[in-house]
């Protein structure tokens, strides 16, 4: 909540079965992924995008949200992400939707008694039970948290992501060589 203080109960849901669950849905259909993330590639700034490169998921980190930043900065390329996307989708045994129900509802008791206050928190635990008695779990971000924080990320299991992704991520942080002398100089 410090972080994303517009968040509604929707979005710490998300979040926290993106982080159990993975992916929504399992890909089979690589071109319309790549044709999705072109667009969103097409049609956003930096200036749209949060400031961060990835952030973790939920409460144990099992996955993490990766920005399409990284494509746009130049740190990684759109097929490591597109590719370590599609893996991370299809990579692992979903649990299932009564054994995130069951988790959740535990999860709904440590909210309940943090007292978020947060908006329309009756109705978005309405709809979330909704979704889950008829056997589904995936749900969108709240239309505040898209027009406040304008997700535009895809989710990397957590392997993937340290092997793969965040060792670019890290390189890119260090200056060249070049810029080290040139610093040291100055």
């Amino acid at each position: 909540m410090q972080t994303y203080p517009k968040s509604r109960l929707l979005d710490i849901y998300k979040s926290c079965f993106q982080d159990y669950m993975g992916a929504e849905h399992l890909v089979s259909d690589r071109q319309r992924v790549k044709a999705y993330l072109d667009e969103e590639l097409q049609t956003t700034s930096l200036d749209d995008l949060m400031p961060w490169n990835y952030e973790p998921c939920g409460i144990d980190s099992n996955y993490y949200r990766v920005s399409i930043r990284t494509i746009k900065e130049s740190v990684i390329s759109e097929d490591l992400l597109l590719d370590a996307f599609i893996r991370s989708a299809n990579s692992c045994r979903r649990p299932s939707v009564d054994e995130w129900n069951e988790r959740w509802h535990k999860m709904i008791g440590t909210i309940d008694g943090m007292q978020l206050n947060l908006p329309q928190y009756y109705k978005d635990r309405q709809f979330i039970d909704s979704v889950l008695s008829v056997g589904k779990y995936a749900i969108s971000h709240s239309p505040e948290y898209r027009e406040a924080y304008r997700p535009h990320y895809r989710i990397v299991e957590r392997s993937i992501f340290e092997q793969e992704i965040l060792p670019l991520i890290e390189q890119k942080k260090k200056p060249d060589v070049m810029q080290q002398i040139f610093i040291k100089l100055q």
